[in-house]
């Protein structure tokens, strides 16, 4: 993070000379307030305040990072630059009254004009005045992404140190997408599908008979020949060979019951 070290150049568009390699992917809208200072919640009440503010300006976020200029730039505040990956933490405010906010942790670097503080970082406010916070944090969520997994790609291949304090990694932006990857589509010049047996193209003696030629000539054998055989299935059932384990005594206990119920009932007549 830096002050007054973007070179501007209000005749051109954008307003500002780009550093190599550096692409625009988004502008806000104007009237954007900037608000730069210690974080409120401890440990940021212990280190020495630091505030900066400015009412009005406009934001743009490149492949390498953000940038505010102010609508009036004063002797003291012309521009703030910060890197992408030297922003943490980004979220978005949404106040019961007034307008949509953007919220991180600013990482200074040496030498950019702001004191190093004791945590290391400090507070980072925009307000949109204007609308335009949502397209900011979503432009802004894409490019950082997409420099975070070049710095991890990178480093894995030995390019770049864990360690390394070099802006936004050390990483080539040259070497970043900008651009989406293409939609996936599935295409195929066949079935996706092989066909089945049905599918198959019918024997000569069904395409005869479907097409009512030659119906004279197919004699009873050929009809019997080109009728599928039916085939036994698995689940056919089979008669067993052997009663089931019991039956015998069943039966027993069966006649031994109804011989008891006769003489019962043969008693009870007499």
């Amino acid at each position: 993070m830096s002050i007054n070290w973007v070179m501007i150049s209000p005749d051109t568009n954008p307003p500002f000379t780009p550093l190599p390699g550096e692409k625009l992917i988004h502008t806000t809208p104007k009237r954007v307030q900037l608000s730069i200072e210690s974080p409120k919640n401890y440990p940021g009440k212990q280190q020495t305040p630091y505030s900066l503010t400015e009412k009005s300006g406009q934001v743009f976020l490149t492949n390498t990072r953000v940038l505010y200029l102010p609508e009036k730039p004063t002797a003291t505040f012309q521009s703030f630059a910060c890197p992408i990956l030297n922003l943490h933490d980004s979220r978005i405010t949404m106040p019961w009254f007034g307008a949509n906010g953007w919220q991180a942790l600013v990482q200074p670097v040496p030498s950019g004009g702001i004191p190093i503080p004791s945590t290391g970082v400090l507070e980072l406010n925009l307000k949109f005045n204007d609308n335009g916070a949502f397209d900011f944090h979503s432009h802004y969520e894409k490019m950082r992404e997409r420099l975070q997994q070049a710095v991890e790609t990178q480093r894995a291949n030995g390019g770049v140190s864990a360690s390394s304090s070099a802006i936004n990694g050390g990483v080539d932006v040259s070497t970043v997408p900008l651009e989406d990857l293409p939609a996936y589509s599935e295409e195929s010049d066949g079935p996706l599908i092989a066909p089945t047996a049905m599918a198959i193209a019918q024997s000569p003696v069904s395409q005869q008979r479907d097409s009512g030629v030659q119906m004279g000539n197919v004699n009873a054998s050929e009809e019997e020949a080109a009728r599928p055989t039916p085939r036994a299935t698995d689940n056919a059932l089979n008669p067993p060979d052997e009663p089931p384990p019991g039956y015998e005594e069943a039966q027993m206990a069966t006649l031994n019951d109804e011989a008891e119920w006769a003489a019962e009932r043969d008693r009870r007549t007499t």
